[in-house]
Order: C-alpha cells, then sequence, then structure tokens
C-alpha cells in the first residue's frame, strides 16, 4: 500500500507563509513526478507545482514567484514553501505521485493524499 500524507496547511494572513509536505509511505519502486494542486470552493481542481524525478520543475503562472516545490529524497518528502500567500491562494492542497510504480514489474498509477486546508484572511 502506498500512502501520501500532506502537513503543514492552517489559517494565515495575506502576506504570510506556510510550508507544505507530502511524505510517501509504502512500497515504492519509482515516481516519475509529484505534483501539488489545490482546489478552491466551488472551483476545479488545479495544478500549482510538480517536480520530475529528474529534478524538473513547474509552477501555475499564478504562484510563479511566490511557491517553491522542493524535496527530500532520503525522507520521500516533497515540500512547497509558500510566500506573499493572497486569499485567492485559499484551497484545499493535495499532493499527488504521479506515474508511481510499486515494483519494477508494477503498473504505473497515480496517488493522493487527502489534502491539507489552507486559509488566508485578507
Amino acid at each position: 500500500q502506498v500512502q501520501l500524507v500532506e502537513s503543514g496547511g492552517g489559517l494565515v494572513q495575506a502576506g504570510g507563509s506556510l510550508r507544505l509536505s507530502c511524505a510517501a509511505s509504502g512500497s515504492i519502486f519509482s515516481i516519475n513526478a509529484v505534483g501539488w494542486y489545490r482546489q478552491a470552493p466551488g472551483k476545479q481542481r488545479e495544478l500549482v507545482a510538480t517536480i520530475t524525478s529528474g529534478g524538473s520543475i513547474n509552477y501555475a503562472d499564478s504562484v510563479k514567484g511566490r511557491f517553491t516545490i522542493s524535496r527530500d529524497n532520503a525522507k520521500n518528502t516533497v515540500y512547497l514553501q509558500m510566500n506573499s500567500l493572497q486569499p485567492e491562494d485559499t484551497a484545499v492542497y493535495y499532493c499527488a505521485a504521479i506515474g508511481l510504480r510499486r515494483t519494477v514489474l508494477a503498473a504505473l498509477r497515480n496517488y493522493w493524499g487527502q489534502g491539507t486546508q489552507v486559509t488566508v484572511s485578507s
């Protein structure tokens, strides 16, 4: 079984910062990429940032220059440092393991965490 557990969400004032963590556990042979997504009330889930196994990073235009995705391979953890938070960043943030293979012969699958709430007050 593979689990992704997000943490670090909370309530912060506009202009503040939070760091989200996504810890992966279980039987994992490889992961193509890990992404952070968010879903605000009444809106579709959207991509925030991704980091590939090769270290390539991609950000949504709305967070470029404010958010930073990073990883600690030794801890199987991906982070999302969020600075200069704005009320429009309020959402449930999810991490996803994209193209995860549990064993060398296993099929690729995507796995999602349960989400962590980020609320930014004005």
